[in-house]
């Protein structure tokens, strides 16, 4: 069975088209990278599941019709990372990451105790449990970050929908992030998260879609899908390709030359 399966999926932003005929699957043990330059259409992808951005096409979650699914359902069966990343509230760390088990409990019932070990596995996960005290407010840009992480993370979904979620962490945790993801899918949970960082994306998903101008143009594993050819393509940049301790290596180094400079220079004597 499927955790998501997008058909025919369109989407407008006013008079702009931002997405057009996408189709794809995600089953259980995948963690998806959704690739493309600024303005593909990624953010919207990722909104449009959540019912945050009107859509036509079919959305099924976990087998169930999304557009039968109330606001409490989807999200017992979807976490969501937005791109954003501002807490508004001065209440403590421990009090926003636990709002992640909401959906998971009627009313204004008090935390039980499979909540509150939820909220302290996840808090430990993105190393946010050493001030759990303090005020959301107060926190830095990637602290930040790593709490809203969390926050995700205490929703225990079968699938994790994440934007940007590598953005303003350093590289100790933008990689501790990624291994967690990878490992939830290890786990049989699926994730897929948006990424601008291609050498981490090479690195870490087990499988790539690629979107340029509204369209899904690739999908597969990284190795078929980061190709020099696709890069220039998509991206207008040269990449370094290799490998380091068995695992792909992709590094931007310049923008690509057009097309008919590279002619040029091959015919030259």
């Amino acid at each position: 069975m499927s955790l998501l399966t997008l058909t025919s999926l369109s989407a407008s932003l006013g008079a702009r088209r931002v997405l057009e005929d996408i189709s794809f699957t995600v089953r259980p043990g995948e963690f998806v990278g959704l690739i493309g330059p600024n303005g593909a259409g990624k953010s919207t992808l990722l909104r449009s599941v959540l019912g945050l951005v009107a859509a036509r096409g079919s959305i099924v979650i976990n087998g169930r019709d999304a557009a039968g699914m109330n606001a409490r359902e989807r999200a017992a069966a979807v976490a969501y990372l937005a791109q954003e990343r501002e807490l508004a509230w001065a209440i403590p760390v421990e009090m926003v990451v636990a709002l992640g088990r909401t959906p998971h409990r009627a009313g204004f019932a008090a935390p039980s105790p499979d909540d509150r070990a939820a909220v302290e596995r996840a808090m430990r996960r993105m190393e946010v449990d050493g001030f759990r005290d303090r005020a959301a407010t107060e926190l830095s840009g990637g602290e930040k970050a790593r709490v809203l992480i969390a926050r995700a993370l205490a929703q225990e979904t079968p699938l994790l929908l994440a934007d940007e979620p590598t953005a303003g962490l350093d590289p100790s945790h933008q990689i501790t992030l990624m291994r967690l993801f990878a490992e939830l899918a290890g786990q049989g949970r699926s994730v897929v998260a948006s990424l601008h960082d291609l050498g981490l994306a090479a690195r870490w998903c087990s499988r790539l879609l690629i979107l340029d101008g509204g369209r899904l143009v690739a999908d597969g594993a990284p190795d078929q899908v980061l190709t020099p050819q696709a890069l220039r393509d998509v991206y207008g940049v040269e990449a370094y390709f290799g490998t380091a301790h068995g695992r792909a290596v992709v590094q931007p180094l310049d923008l690509a030359e057009p097309a008919q400079q590279q002619e040029e220079d091959h015919d030259r004597p």
